[in-house]
C-alpha cells in the first residue's frame, strides 16, 4: 500500500451504528500508544547517533507513527464525541515516558535495539489486522487496513538494519531470542495497560492490574488463529528461526491457547 495522509481516510463513510463499544475502547488507547512515535524515534536517533542512514528512517518511522495515532484519536473522536485524544495523551505522558535520553540501547546492544523493534513491529501488524477485521465500521477498517501495511513495511525497515547490524555486533541467536522474549514479556508492562487506563477511565485512580486485565480480554478477543501464526512467523524471523516447521507449528499452538485463555478471562 502507498504511502497516505489523514486526507486518504474516508471519512466521509463513517457509519455510527457500526460501532463496536469494545473495539472502541481497544482504538482510544491505541491512539496515545501510536502518539508516542516522535519521543520512540528521538530515542533512536540517540541510540544510533553515528548512523544517519538509520536516524533518516528513524524520524520517517516516527512521523508515520504518529500519523496512525492521529487518525485512530480522529477515529475514536468520532465515535464517541465526548472522547478528547490531546486530553487523554495528556493524561498518558504524565504517567507514562519514553526514556528519550538514553544514549545506549536498553536491549545491551544496536542490534538487539533492532531485534526489539522487530518483536514490536510484528505484534502491532497482527493487532491492527484482527482488529480491522473484528472491525464493521468502513472507516475503522480503512484504518486498520492502512497502519497494518505500514507496520509490516516497518518491520521490513527494521530487519534490513538488523541484518547490518548483526554483521557488525555478532549478536548471536541466544541473544536475540533472549531479546525478543523479553520484548515480548513487556506487553505486560505498564505502557498498554496505562494507555488503556487513559483513554477510558478518565480521573478514575489507576489500578494496573484491572487496566491490564480488561486490556487483555478485550484485546485477545479480535484475535484469531491466522494472525497468531503470522505473528508468530516474523518473530521466528527476527530471531534466525526457520520458519514452516514443527517449533513454528507448537509455537503458535502455544500462543493461540494463550490468546484464547485471556479472550475468557472474566467473560463471565
Amino acid at each position: 500500500m502507498a504511502r497516505w495522509t489523514l486526507d486518504d481516510i474516508p471519512w466521509h463513510r463513517f457509519d455510527r451504528a457500526k460501532v463496536d463499544p469494545e473495539l472502541l475502547r481497544l482504538v482510544k488507547a491505541a491512539s496515545l500508544v501510536e502518539a508516542n512515535g516522535a519521543d520512540y524515534a528521538h530515542y533512536l536517533c540517540n541510540v544510533f547517533a553515528d548512523d544517519p542512514v538509520f536516524q533518516d528512517a528513524a524520524r520517517r518511522w516516527g512521523a508515520e507513527e504518529t500519523q496512525h495515532g492521529a487518525a485512530l484519536g480522529r477515529w475514536a473522536a468520532l465515535a464517541d464525541p465526548g472522547f478528547d485524544h490531546e486530553d487523554a495523551r495528556r493524561r498518558f505522558t504524565a504517567g507514562f515516558r519514553v526514556p528519550i535520553d538514553a544514549r545506549r540501547s536498553v536491549r545491551g546492544s544496536r542490534a538487539g535495539e533492532l531485534v526489539a523493534r522487530c518483536i514490536v513491529e510484528t505484534g502491532t501488524s497482527s493487532y491492527y489486522s484482527a482488529l480491522g477485521e473484528a472491525a464493521d465500521e468502513p472507516v475503522l477498517k480503512a484504518i486498520c487496513a492502512r497502519i497494518a501495511a505500514d507496520e509490516i513495511r516497518h518491520y521490513r525497515l527494521f530487519h534490513e538494519h538488523l541484518e547490518r547490524y548483526l554483521a557488525r555486533e555478532g549478536l548471536g541467536f541466544w541473544g536475540r531470542l533472549r531479546v525478543a522474549l523479553g520484548r515480548i514479556a513487556e506487553s505486560e508492562d505498564d505502557e498498554l495497560s496505562f494507555a488503556y487506563h487513559a483513554a477510558n477511565e478518565g480521573d478514575r485512580p489507576y489500578d494496573r492490574r484491572r487496566a491490564a486485565r480488561d486490556y487483555a480480554r478485550r484485546t485477545a478477543r479480535v484475535y484469531r488463529r491466522h494472525h497468531v501464526e503470522h505473528a508468530v512467523a516474523l518473530a521466528f524471523r527476527a530471531v534466525g528461526l526457520k520458519r514452516g516447521g514443527a517449533l513454528d507449528a507448537l509455537a503458535a499452538g502455544l500462543a493461540w491457547r494463550t490468546m484464547r485463555r485471556r479472550a475468557a478471562r472474566g467473560a463471565a
